[in-house]
This record gives structure tokens, sequence and C-alpha cells, in this order.
């Protein structure tokens, strides 16, 4: 799905605003493993992705944390950084070949002055990732690691496909070998 038509789904697009949307918008692709922000880098570019995963992570202790997933119809960016304009605390990696379609920090600011629309879209695109984030810090903080593989499962199951068990263990705040005997069921 394009940017365009998941923005469809949430509001009604004028002509004029897709226009505007396609003269600022541009298409990229990464291959697996490329980084598309590091650590320490500003990020002036809020990705929506076509096709592929990546993910978000930070550096603790000499180990790679793993703090987010993005996949196809997902924005990704640190959006700490994005929105404060400040470097980023995460690097963000492709783990699949990925199509993203970049939509850059003064394009969008001009957006929201032109089209009193793109508000609403960037209101309820908040409003979504704020939920997502609340959810995963009650998870984190309440529940045990059973219950937050189980809601991974049932919920963002082809993480599982396309993560390694290192990645996926370190988003769900356990040990690779806490996340292997889960698994087997012990």
């Amino acid at each position: 799905m394009s940017l365009l038509q998941y923005l469809k789904t949430l509001i009604t697009v004028s002509p004029e605003l897709e226009q505007a949307l396609v003269s600022v918008c541009k298409e990229a692709a990464f291959p697996r493993g490329h980084t598309l922000l590091s650590a320490q880098q500003r990020t002036t570019d809020l990705l929506f992705i076509t096709k592929g995963i990546v993910r978000g992570f930070y550096y603790l202790d000499g180990k790679e944390i793993t703090n987010w997933f993005a996949q196809e119809q997902e924005f990704a960016t640190c959006f700490y950084a994005f929105i404060s304009q400040t470097p980023s605390f995460e690097s963000i990696e492709a783990l699949e070949d990925t199509s993203v379609t970049i939509i850059p920090y003064a394009s969008l600011q001009n957006l929201y002055l032109q089209f009193p629309e793109t508000e609403r879209i960037g209101r309820r695109i908040t409003e979504n990732y704020y939920i997502k984030l609340e959810e995963r810090i009650l998870s984190l903080q309440f529940k045990p690691a059973k219950e937050r593989y189980q809601y991974l499962t049932e919920h963002r199951a082809s993480l599982l496909q396309r993560a390694s068990l290192g990645q996926i263990a370190s988003y769900l705040g356990i040990t690779q070998e806490t996340l292997s005997r889960i698994r087997s069921g012990n």
C-alpha cells in the first residue's frame, strides 16, 4: 500500500493535498543491513514503509537493545529526534530489503500550514503511536515475559519470521535464553 492509499484510509485527501504530497515525497530503497540512521545523527525524515521491515535500536553496556520494529504500512523514525530536531539516541536498520516513502520534516511542517487536514492526519498517526508506546511500556513494566511473548505472537506474528531471536528477545526485555525457554514451553 502506498502512502497516499494509506492516508486515504484515515481521511479524505483533497486533489490539492494529493498533488502537494506527490511533489514533496521521495521514494527510496535500502538493502538488508543498511543503517538508515545512526545514533547521534539528526533526522529530518519521516519514513513510511511500503515494503520490508526496519528496527530502531540503541546500545546499552555494549549490547544492542531493539526498541521498536516498523513494517509495511507503518511509519518509522526516531520520533523524539524528528519532532525535537535534536540528535537521535537510536539507530535505524533495515532488516530486509526495504522500500520507503520519505516525508522531509520541513515539507511536513509546510503541509500542516497549507492543508488543515494534514494536521488531522498527524494527530491520528501520533495518537496511534502513543497508544502503541503506552501498551509497550505497560507490558514491559507489568507483564511477565511469557505474556509479552504471547502478545507478540498474537498481534505481530510476522516479526517472528522477520527479525532475529536476539532482536526479539531484546525487544521483549528478556535474554535470548529466556526466549528459547518460553518458545519451547518450559
